[in-house]
């Protein structure tokens, strides 16, 4: 078992299940996931033994990890295809989705609701971040990622790589995966933790719900990046 001082990030790297107790008690995971389990449940106000005990729970569960495969041990190629074959893809097709049908919930119920127009602020801000930014990683990040691990396999010096260091544009990432948690954030308090309105109509809840799928999403997405893609490419590039 891990102890309440390894870090959030860890729980969720090697016992996948965990995460759905993060999720319930409101404990962020993929951004936050630098910060103690400990820490992380002062900050909630919540009982830190109550919470190890169900993660410990969890972890005697042997629950897989995402996607059936230990991407802590899965050659880097192999999680960065799932990673844009699976959230990529849900992620660009989900914002397709939800831009649409917000414009349709505003327009229909933004004057009983004008808390309507703050979500749509706040999600069209989330969709302006996260366009640029898998753009950015699908054609120069993720690329020289696998062009190093092909080097490293073959037994070949790694590649050149026109911004320094693979680090600095990890740094860039996780600091925009930030912005995206914040926004999350935004939208979860908007909507009052998705909690729908008395007369809200099947478009309405279809929104909110959509929105939590892929605010569960994104969190899944961001932690493969943030806990266990980039430090193990940082690795590799230490490691040479």
């Amino acid at each position: 078992m891990i102890d309440a001082n390894s870090t959030v990030g860890e729980w969720a790297s090697v016992f996948p299940g965990s995460t759905r107790i993060f999720e319930s008690i409101g404990i962020d995971y993929c951004c936050g996931g630098g910060q103690s389990v400990a820490a992380a449940c002062e900050s909630a106000g919540l009982e830190i033994t109550e919470v190890v005990s169900s993660l410990n729970e969890a972890a005697r569960a042997k629950d897989g990890p995402e996607g059936g495969a230990n991407w802590q041990a899965a050659p880097l190629t192999e999680l960065i295809d799932y990673i844009l074959t699976k959230h990529h893809v849900f992620t660009r097709n989900e914002l397709v989705r939800l831009e649409t049908l917000i414009e349709k919930v505003c327009g229909v119920h933004g004057s009983r609701h004008p808390e309507l127009f703050q979500l749509r602020t706040h999600f069209t801000a989330l969709q302006q971040d996260l366009l640029p930014h898998m753009f950015k990683e699908e054609q120069m990040l993720f690329p020289y990622i696998i062009r190093m691990e092909i080097a490293r396999v073959q037994e070949q010096p790694l590649p050149m790589a026109m911004f320094g260091t693979v680090r600095n544009p990890v740094m860039m990432m996780i600091a925009e995966h930030e912005q995206a948690g914040d926004l999350l954030r935004a939208i979860r308090t908007t909507t009052v933790d998705f909690t729908l309105p008395p007369d809200a109509c099947i478009s309405h809840k279809t929104l909110y719900q959509a929105l939590e799928g892929l605010e569960a999403d994104l969190h899944a997405h961001i932690h493969l990046e943030n806990n266990i893609l980039f430090p193990r490419a940082v690795e590799m590039e230490r490691a040479g």
